[in-house]
């Protein structure tokens, strides 16, 4: 397989499909949200010239540019950022990327497909009211979980281009957030000679 052909028709479709997203979002009048380089953030880690910064979404201030007014971590789910970024001269398979969260019991948390957000329980009942004729009927109340920006904004790169940047949230189910916890990021592989790198295990406690 050329890789490097790959890597190239990977990163075009990906630029579509980004500059796809940012008009649609503009014509939904919905805010655009921009990651920042990874060096930017605190909490990051370098290995075999890859980069990758991961930082929790934590306060209203801070959910309201990619969430809009949802602040998932309200209802029980942690959205941390994740950017890769890969200064190697080969691309990166990340079609296997794997996320844990551990809290500081050593307890794991895996990372929820971003699908599944919106059908996590707790976030919305349906609520069942009186019918017209005496029986009753189900009023289905709407989901904040099911926001378009909870799916639309999360991690779905599947490779990354040497010099290139891939970042996207990844979210878990928890209500505690600690400076003593870590993000264990597994599973990148190297596209060209099939080895996988070094595990990242980056402390939310600073760099």
């Amino acid at each position: 397989m050329d890789y490097l052909r790959l890597a190239r028709a990977t990163s075009a479709a990906a630029l579509v499909l980004a500059t796809a997203a940012l008009i649609w979002a503009a014509d939904n009048g919905k805010v655009t949200f921009q990651a920042k380089p990874a060096a930017d953030y605190p909490h990051r880690q370098t290995s075999e010239n890859v980069t990758i910064a991961a930082e929790p979404f934590i306060s209203d201030d801070q959910a309201k540019d990619p969430f809009g007014k949802v602040n998932p971590f309200r209802y029980g789910v942690l959205p941390i950022l994740i950017v890769v970024e890969n200064k190697g001269k080969d691309a990166l398979r990340v079609d296997h990327i794997r996320f844990v969260y551990t809290l500081a019991d050593n307890t794991h948390v895996e990372a929820t497909p971003a699908s599944d957000i919106r059908f996590l329980d707790g976030a919305a009942k349906p609520k069942t009211v009186p019918g017209p004729l005496g029986g009753t009927k189900v009023s289905k109340t709407k989901n904040p979980l099911g926001e378009w920006e909870i799916e639309g904004r999360a991690f779905s790169a599947k490779m990354i281009p040497p010099g290139q940047t891939a970042s996207g949230f990844v979210y878990f189910q928890t209500s505690e957030n600690s400076a003593a916890a870590s993000v264990n990021v597994s599973g990148l592989v190297n596209a060209v000679t099939g080895k996988e790198l070094f595990y990242f295990d980056i402390p939310m406690s600073g760099n």
